[in-house]
């Protein structure tokens, strides 16, 4: 097992820089470049200036093949932790983006986290009281859950809190703690506000689990091994969590990694709708108007947060399944 985790973390360096070209590729495979778009909006305006643009041009390498790009970009990023530069914003990236990737990071953990400990035992419990009152009310919400888009239920959830209570549910934080420096009334007034996100983008997920719970569980009961559990005169409870229940956890184990960027990509239209200052919307920002740094920066710390997440999943089902050591060992 030892010798696995190893084999999948050196894996992780290669696989990373592969990423990171692809990430910096995708960026420049649109026509043009950050000074086409202000190319544009200087001839609309009537003061364009083709030397400015020139000598913009030269000073941030646009000149330049693609490949000598990329290398300036990594160097700069692996020796001196620099991520560019952002035309659009005039800052630095790694200046602009720290609190934005915090944010979303603590809103897709805990949608993570909130997705699994409602789904999982809702799943199970559907598993083992098939065709049940309580299966039918779980598949039925499933269903509605699943077909909902989260954008819409976003907008339900503030319709029904402003018409019933009054109160403006949007954003992070309250208007006095949204520009205010970070304490613990800051952290509280976030925690208060993390329940609409929550519902909005972990109901989709959870949705899903539980039908594929209730599924693999449903299937894991009928093997002959449960039966042999049973027949040695274990409790119920204790048969279905540590045979079906940990054999049906595999799939889930999983899809950590994937689970992450789908959060990501599915929070963009939802963190728009409920003004969340989130990376979702400087992300998709930054690809409209093709400010080359700060969205491949995005892309490859989304593509990081993904493989630590498939690495996560391969610890973990190493740990789960015996099998997988088996065929290791």
């Amino acid at each position: 097992m030892t010798g696995y985790i190893i084999r999948r973390i050196l894996w992780f360096v290669p696989t990373l820089l592969a990423v990171s070209l692809v990430s910096f590729a995708i960026i420049q495979l649109p026509p043009g470049d950050y000074l086409t778009v202000l190319e544009a909006q200087m001839g609309a305006e009537g003061d364009y200036n083709p030397e400015v643009v020139a000598r913009l041009r030269e000073r941030f390498g646009f000149d330049q093949p693609f490949i000598v790009q990329y290398g300036k970009w990594m160097w700069a990023m692996l020796a001196h932790g620099d991520l560019g530069y952002s035309f659009e914003w005039r800052v630095p990236v790694s200046s602009l983006i720290g609190e934005y990737l915090a944010l979303t990071v603590v809103v897709t953990a805990a949608t993570l986290i909130a997705t699994w400990v409602i789904a999982l035992p809702i799943g199970i419990y559907s598993a083992v009281r098939p065709y049940s009152l309580f299966d039918y009310i779980a598949t039925i919400i499933g269903f509605v859950g699943k077909a909902t888009p989260n954008f819409l239920l976003a907008l339900i959830l503030m319709w029904w809190a402003y018409d019933t209570f009054g109160a403006d549910v949007s954003g992070l934080f309250s208007p006095e703690y949204a520009n205010a420096p970070w304490s613990w009334a800051k952290v509280k007034d976030l925690v208060s506000h993390m329940w609409l996100p929550l519902i909005v983008l972990g109901t989709s997920g959870a949705a899903s689990l539980i039908r594929q719970m209730r599924a693999n569980v449903l299937d894991e009961l009928q093997k002959p091994y449960v039966e042999a559990a049973r027949a040695q005169g274990l409790p119920e409870w204790r048969v279905i969590l540590r045979y079906p229940v940990r054999v049906a956890l595999n799939p889930f184990l999983s899809t950590i990694g994937g689970s992450i960027p789908e959060l990501f990509s599915g929070a963009v239209t939802t963190a728009i709708v409920l003004n969340l200052p989130m990376a979702g919307p400087m992300l998709l920002r930054a690809l409209v108007s093709q400010d080359m740094y700060l969205a491949g920066s995005f892309i490859f710390i989304l593509s990081v947060f993904t493989l630590i997440g498939t690495l996560i999943s391969d610890i973990l089902l190493t740990l789960v399944d015996p099998r997988i050591r088996f065929e290791e060992a």
